[in-house]
């Protein structure tokens, strides 16, 4: 096998490729552009908006509603044909507009690309369009420039990129020009590589390219982007499902009931006409309608709590969550090192431990302000992470980096270097000239003489090192980054690395990006709700683990491997292995991916959180993509569903409760609609049957279906959050919405409105007035549904939820009763609406018929549910 780039010296690599260090020359470019291809990624072929909005049409329940529309038409309901094709319309063209808004990740790929670039060309720097660059060019980095291409770095000089959007890693990777003999690294541990779409944060280098395009490791995310499919949420599975079997089982008593009347003697045409009008009677029309208006309100309630939701079914998918992958840095944590703790004269003490009184104390501080060049200006914050925090550890203490660096002025230096791994800086401190030497534990530990105490300067002993080392193992086991500071007083301003030993010892500091404060909280509530949460980072292994521990994802260190323990591994055994992983260290896009399918073939549903590039095929990939609103880039948000606008785990944990209730709500719509067109089409039947006179007129079923439906389906879709959601496990994706628990209650239900409603029609016809009859029968339905409306509201009694906690159910029952009275009372609408006049005892045996199913349903939850 031949050996990566990273394997190869630099020399090795330039003589591969054919070139030299003075860059291509002009037939050189052209021969490598004919070869290689432009620095472009490729698009890959996608729908115009004609073959997405049609597309929006295939939904089996979407085809019943247009052959219900074409029906009505035929029977001469214009009035709900118009209605029925408006919101199959509407929602048409809702589907495509958020279809269309979800593909835009390859543009934004392409976005991220460096529009110059310096490169090397017939022995002159030249900068040109990043698309120019070619396979072989000698390309000049120096601090804030983006990479356009990927690269073997030939000359290194204190370089450091930052590279989170490919790897996750917060903290920028130190590069070095070196050869690395290891087999199989992944992207961060490639240190002697650069990647198209990471920057330069400190020193500067040389480069040759070696991949551009669709051959960069963005490129390969790009493909992967592209074979990523995207999922439908368990709700749209279900109302296909519930669609077909809706269909099925309206066709069957359709066909029985036109048999029924062809064997009663009834004309053929008149059969076939009943069976169809009573099919357009069955069929919901508003569920779309009222599904979609129900998801629109959740998605406006959850952008106000920091959730913007891209795709109106994925609000209902959130609620469905069983997995949570989701990204350390910026989620979990505060995206921002902080000191935790410092080693202080043989002493481990916690960062708010710090005395500014104490000598010792505010000469450490001091040190770590002045061996520094980060700065915080109107607060922004320019630099490295590390010294970040050493300025805000300071700020903490009373000390501004500006007045103590302009106090004691820095006269000389020797920049960080990644080979040395520790910088100094020489400064004017009183009436001496001293040296501050910052660095790594293992690097300073063989250079310092001597140790600075409370008591003053002694020299170092070897149990003084043990106790050093011991701290450094103690703090580095728990995630922490550590560095040491040293001193000593030197004559001469410009110092070399050679004046770096014989050094004082200060002391330690240890930082971290700790987690939100919210987060531990978030994470228990999960587990309560039934949903796994998994960390998937590009950090180290030992710092992952040490947060997760931390915020309760960990339990056991045996749950805790890095991306190369699954390279080997077959699909099927990752299967078998994610269920007892909670975190991944330095993994890939194509790790990622895996994870997420992994979840998936076992019948979870993914959530996965993301804000880099490399995150972008797995947010497409999972069932809900929940990119990073702050931090993330445009792939991250172009691909998924959800982007939050403060980066936190907790308001993801929100979203899922939204989405459950959300879920609960549709799903009791579902059943207000159904329970309520079973109980009409058993009065209907019933007619049937017994020959009995239609029970209704058309116009009735279509005051039904557009007044006394809708409202109070809407209203029961907008009930508020209930907290006992989120103690209740994932919902299975596996049953559908028409299950046989869900089947009965909507059967029992419309058995009682049928039976209240026929009673009515009896009670009509035994005054010999057909007209009478159909008019009771009518004014019950309608009323019967409206007090169902309330009944639906929750699984739980009206007792105990409250009559008054959902103000649009009480308006949808105000107006539907209004608007019933006024067609019942009014002279002049008696004849359009087919109805006859009622008395007041009519009237009140019509209310109490129309109550008793309520009260029936009520009695039956407080029963089986006492508490």
């Amino acid at each position: 096998m031949p050996k990566k780039y990273y394997q190869q010296s630099s020399t090795d690599v330039l003589e591969t490729l054919g070139v030299n260090e003075n860059g291509l020359t002009a037939n050189e470019v052209e021969k490598m552009r004919t070869t290689y291809g432009t620095n472009e990624l490729q698009e890959t072929d996608r729908k115009n908006i004609v073959q997405v909005f049609l597309e929006q049409f295939k939904d089996f329940l979407v085809i019943i509603l247009i052959l219900a529309a074409t029906i009505s038409a035929f029977l001469g309901e214009i009035e709900s044909s118009i209605v029925i094709s408006v919101v199959v319309l509407l929602n048409a063209i809702l589907g495509a507009v958020q279809h269309v808004k979800a593909e835009h990740s390859l543009n934004s790929l392409k976005a991220m690309a460096s529009p110059t670039a310096k490169v090397l060309r017939d022995g002159q720097i030249v900068e040109i369009p990043s698309k120019d660059v070619v396979v072989g060019d000698v390309a000049l980095l120096d601090s804030g420039d983006f990479m356009s291409a990927d690269g073997r770095i030939i000359e290194c000089h204190s370089l450091q990129l930052n590279e989170s959007s490919l790897t996750g890693e917060s903290l920028p990777v130190e590069k070095t020009s070196a050869l690395i003999e290891h087999h199989d690294l992944p992207i961060g541990d490639r240190k002697n590589m650069v990647f198209s779409g990471s920057f330069v944060t400190n020193g500067r280098g040389k480069v040759v390219v070696t991949s551009i395009g669709m051959q960069t490791e963005i490129g390969k995310i790009a493909h992967l982007l592209g074979q990523a499919k995207e999922k439908k949420t368990p709700l749209q599975v279900s109302l296909d499902q519930f669609g077909k079997k809706l269909a099925f089982a309206i066709i069957l008593i359709c066909i029985a009931i036109f048999v029924l009347d062809v064997i009663r003697g009834r004309e053929l045409v008149d059969s076939f006409m009943f069976a169809v009008s009573l099919a357009v009677a069955a069929i919901p029309e508003a569920l779309s309608s009222i599904v979609t208006i129900v998801l629109a309100f959740g998605t406006t309630k959850m952008s106000k709590e920091n959730a913007i939701i891209r795709n109106l079914h994925s609000v209902e998918s959130l609620g469905s969550v069983s997995v949570i992958c989701t990204d350390k840095t910026g989620t979990l944590t505060q995206n921002k090192m902080t000191v935790q703790h410092v080693f202080i004269d043989g002493a481990q003490l916690p960062a708010n431990a710090i005395n500014k009184d104490d000598e010792l104390h505010k000469r450490f501080v001091l040190m770590s302000l002045l061996c520094n060049d980060s700065v915080t200006l109107d607060e922004k914050e320019l630099g490295d992470p590390t010294e970040i925090a050493l300025v805000n550890f300071g700020e903490q203490h009373g000390l501004d980096e500006m007045i103590i660096r302009e106090q004691f002025p820095r006269v000389g230096e020797v920049p960080f270097d990644s080979d040395r791994k520790c910088m100094s800086t020489v400064h004017q401190l009183e009436n001496m000239l001293v040296m501050i030497t910052k660095g790594g534990v293992d690097v300073l530990l063989s250079r310092i003489s001597y140790v600075s105490g409370a008591h003053g300067i002694d020299a170092v002993t070897p149990e003084y090192i043990t106790k050093i080392e011991q701290a450094n193992k103690q703090l580095s086991s728990a995630g922490l980054r550590v560095l040491a500071f040293a001193y000593k007083p030197v004559s001469v301003r410009e110092i070399t690395t050679d004046d770096e030993d014989n050094l004082t010892f200060v002391g330690l500091v240890a930082m971290m990006d700790p987690p939100r404060a919210e987060t531990i909280e978030a994470i228990a509530e999960c587990k309560h709700a039934g949903i796994k949460t998994i960390m998937i980072t590009g950090d180290h292994l030992i710092t992952a683990a040490a947060i997760a521990k931390q915020i309760g994802i960990l339990q056991d260190p045996s749950e805790a491997i890095e991306g190369k323990d699954i390279e080997s591994l077959s699909d099927s055994e990752l299967q078998n292995l994610v269920e007892r992983i909670s975190v991944y260290a330095r993994v890939s896009p194509e790790h990622k991916i895996r994870i997420v399918r992994a979840w998936q073939e076992k019948g979870h549903v993914v959530a996965m959180t993301g804000d880099g590039v490399n995150d972008g095929p797995a947010l497409k990939q999972s069932n809900i993509g929940v990119a990073m609103g702050v931090t993330g880039t445009e792939v991250a948000k172009d691909a998924s569903a959800m982007i939050l606008t403060d980066d936190n785990f907790s308001t993801i944990v929100k979203a899922i409760s939204n989405g459950r209730s959300i879920y609960n709500n549709i799903q009791n719509a579902i059943q207000f609609l159904l329970s309520g067109n079973t109980g009409a089409i058993l009065v209907v039947l019933f007619a049937t049957i017994f020959a009995l006179p239609a029970p209704f007129a058309p116009v009735h079923l279509l005051f039904i279906n557009l007044l006394t439906d809708s409202l109070p389906a809407i209203a029961i879709g907008l009930e508020p959050h209930n907290d006992k959601v989120m103690k209740e496990k994932p919902r299975d994706i596996r049953i559908p919405i028409l299950n046989k628990r869900f089947a009965l209650n909507v059967l029992v239900e419309g058995l009682l409105i049928g039976l209240a409603t026929g009673t009515a029609f009896w009670i009509g016809l035994s005054a010999n007035d057909a007209m009478l009859a159909s008019t009771m029968a009518f004014a019950t339905l309608c009323l019967s549904r409206l007090f169902h409306g309330i009944n639906c509201r929750s699984k739980e009694s009206i007792f105990k939820i409250g009559f008054f906690t959902n103000k649009q159910s009480l308006l949808a029952f105000g107006v539907g009763v209004a608007l019933l009275h006024i067609v019942l009372f009014t002279p002049g609408l008696n004849g359009i609406f087919e109805v006859a006049k009622l008395d007041g005892t009519q009237l009140a045996i019509i209310y109490v018929l129309a109550i008793a199913p309520f009260i029936v349903n009520q009695v039956w939850k407080l029963i089986k549910s006492p508490n």
